[in-house]
């Protein structure tokens, strides 16, 4: 069948977001190559952002809003070149495991958070949004 019939179906736009995502966590990986860590970093860090979900024991605005400053591929990449900027692997390890991380959350339909509730995201309601 190959990629582009899916590609180009825009009746399936979740599969090509999918598509997309699934593109975004390979870069993070080819780019953690990159570095200068152990291979085994990777996948040890990479559900560390999650920790942003301790703001839920608080109430779901202040939930949300460290989930999805954690979440936030845009703070991921500004992380990420701040370290490239500045010389600082640290940073560009925090940030390319934060865009990662969004990455592979995406693929599996777990989106940037309203205030209202922690299955509310921006790609649905988890557990509706999921094929």
């Amino acid at each position: 069948m190959g990629l582009c019939p899916i590609i180009f179906n825009l009746k399936r736009m979740d599969k090509i977001l999918k598509i997309e995502e699934i593109g975004q966590f390979i870069l993070s990986i080819v780019l953690f190559s990159l570095l200068n860590y152990h291979w085994w970093i990777f996948p040890l860090l990479i559900l560390t952002p999650d920790v942003s979900m301790v703001g839920y024991l608080i109430n779901t605005k202040i939930g949300a809003l460290l989930y999805n400053i954690f979440h936030h591929k845009f703070i991921a990449i500004m992380v990420m070149l701040g370290g490239f900027i500045s010389n600082v692997n640290i940073f560009i390890l925090i940030g390319l495991i934060m865009f990662g991380h969004s990455a592979m959350d995406r693929i599996f339909g777990y989106g940037l958070k309203y205030t209202d509730s922690f299955k509310h995201t921006h790609l649905g309601w988890i557990g509706n949004n999921i094929k």
